[in-house]
């Protein structure tokens, strides 16, 4: 027996003292090794360029192609090259690329390391759901059918087509009581509506409105709003200038809300770390980023790589926060259950 054991964690074996020497080994070679420092110059640079251009992302200018916006659309995906820079600089054996590339990291975790945790809760007395149904949507009955079965008790549907209303209507107003559509935008809810009215958002038609909102907990405004798409194109780059014009009057309208409690529902067709929703963003919270668990990405539902729909709420207490199941649409679902203040103006 006793041979055995020596046999296992000795030197012809894989225990604590193999792996020991393997380390000290490692170490002396490391240490010997005179271009340990000189190598990998290449992969460090490109770990400070990745961690400056997170750090720096605000400082990055939109004067050419939207650059700052595109990069701040997909910023945390810049987390990506951080295991390849490792990999690669273990690879190469440097000391300077294995110091450098712990400067990204901290800068990720410093900017995305809270959404990587779970902070739902339990409680709260309103649930809201959002979705861009596509107007291409192939089945616009079940996906009605899918957002209603998700529980809230305020839905808002954007994208609909004068065709596929009808559709809607008759799914939903089984369980929804109340309903408004405003051009391409709509929502249905359990409570009562009231003044229920366009918002102007500067595109010459309507996609975004307006509602009152009466619960057990109180009255709040609820926004829906489908702010215009963005591309991405070689001759022109990142052609958003329709959608930060919009989303500077949403914001403004926003801004002259005169109840206190709000509740944004919509595709913004940006995400939060997104300059030009300014205007939106400095006076709402994400429920995503208070009370969700992890990215919450929504587009495109195929293969989800941004979070561009959003629940944003103003003097309103976000419990939790989810993505829902993929419909026909090619963006996902999303939900959230608030917590209102029982008074109001």
């Amino acid at each position: 027996m006793a041979q055995a054991y020596k046999t296992e964690t000795g030197s012809g074996g894989q225990g604590p003292d193999r792996r020991g020497s393997r380390l000290r080994r490692l170490y002396a070679a490391l240490r010997n090794d005179r271009g340990v420092w000189r190598r990998g110059i290449v992969i460090a640079a490109l770990a400070i360029l990745v961690a400056l251009a997170m750090v720096l992302h605000a400082q990055i200018p939109n004067t050419i192609g939207n650059l700052g916006s595109l990069n701040e659309t997909f910023l945390p995906w810049l987390g990506v090259f951080i295991p390849v820079l490792l990999v690669l600089a273990l690879v190469r054996r440097s000391a300077t690329a294995l110091i450098a590339v712990v400067l990204p990291l901290t800068v990720w975790l410093n900017l995305f390391g809270g959404l990587i945790g779970d902070k739902t809760g339990g409680g709260g007395d309103l649930t809201v759901a959002t979705h861009n149904v596509n107007a291409d949507n192939p089945d616009p009955s079940g996906t009605a059918r899918d957002v209603a079965a998700s529980g809230a008790d305020v839905v808002a549907l954007e994208e609909l087509t004068d065709d596929a209303v009808p559709t809607y209507e008759k799914a939903l107003d089984p369980t929804y009581k109340y309903h408004s559509v405003q051009g391409t935008v709509g929502l249905w809810s359990k409570y009562p509506l009231s003044k229920a009215r366009p918002v102007d958002i500067k595109l010459g038609w309507t996609r975004a409105m307006r509602a009152t909102v009466t619960t057990p907990a109180g009255q709040l405004a609820v926004y829906v709003a489908h702010l215009p798409s963005v591309r991405v194109k070689i001759e022109a780059g990142f052609t958003a200038r329709q959608r930060d014009k919009s989303a500077n009057a949403l914001g403004e309208a926003i801004a002259h809300e005169k109840l206190r409690q709000v509740v944004l529902l919509g595709d913004l067709n940006g995400t939060m770390n997104d300059r030009a929703l300014n205007g939106v963003t400095a006076q709402m919270r994400s429920t995503q980023g208070a009370a969700g668990s992890g990215f919450g990405f929504s587009w495109p539902a195929s293969f989800p790589m941004a979070r561009i729909d959003q629940i944003l709420v103003r003097d309103i207490e976000p419990v939790t926060s989810w993505t829902l199941p993929e419909t026909g649409s090619d963006h996902l679902p999303i939900a959230a259950r608030v917590k209102l203040s029982a008074t109001t103006p």
